[in-house]
């Protein structure tokens, strides 16, 4: 029987809201050069595969946080499906801004939150931890408690594993950057002889080198 990892990677494939190219690599908007590219807001566009993910990421959030009061989605990758979950859930939902509104009462949570609530936050994709940290930081700073964050995807690099050690966040995945190279492999979507270059990435992806 197929893990929840693996079949995740194996969705997020077929719909192209990851892409293995590690012979032509992609640049972010970092300027980091990587083998991987992840939109999950595609998930959105296919009703088996948002479902799906609907559905585990409640079942997570069940099984984990029985006391929680409300769910947070990150801005903006995590708007669509942090509402559907908290719809599911029967909770109050809000969305977390990177940035403050520039205008008006100048929010940076969007939404009903009332002050002492333990909160999960919904993310769509773990990179570096940098922005999803931001968002805890902001719930916190509003008086609330996040209980923990709840995300499709993770690229499990080990500057986010410190990042989330060091700010006391337990963080669960649907799926992982291991699982996708895992199914890669199995469907013929890639190589074998790729995965060294694949873990070499991920490794210290700032400075990788495709040409080296």
């Amino acid at each position: 029987m197929k893990t929840l990892e693996r079949l995740v990677a194996e969705k997020l494939l077929k719909i192209k809201a990851v892409k293995l190219q590690p012979a032509n690599p992609f640049t972010w908007a970092s300027g980091w050069k990587s083998p991987i590219y992840c939109d999950n807001r595609k998930t959105l566009s296919y009703p088996a595969v948002r479902t799906f993910i609907k559905l585990e990421l409640a079942r997570v959030i069940s099984e984990k946080y029985e006391n929680v009061d409300a769910i947070a989605g990150v801005a903006t990758g995590a708007i669509a499906q942090g509402a559907l979950v908290a719809d599911l859930l029967n909770l109050p939902f809000v969305y977390i801004r990177s940035t403050p509104k520039d205008h008006g009462l100048e929010n940076l949570i969007e939404g009903e939150l009332k002050p002492g609530s333990k909160v999960v936050i919904i993310e769509d994709l773990v990179s570096t931890g940098g922005s999803s940290l931001k968002a805890v930081e902001a719930v916190r700073n509003f008086g609330c408690e996040v209980i923990g964050m709840v995300a499709i995807f993770t690229h499990g690099f080990p500057i986010a594993t410190q990042q989330f050690k060091e700010a006391k966040v337990a963080l669960t995945t649907l799926s992982n950057y291991d699982a996708v190279i895992e199914e890669g492999v199995r469907t013929n979507y890639i190589d074998e002889s790729d995965i060294e270059t694949l873990q070499e990435w991920r490794k210290d992806p700032a400075n990788w080198n495709p040409e080296a």
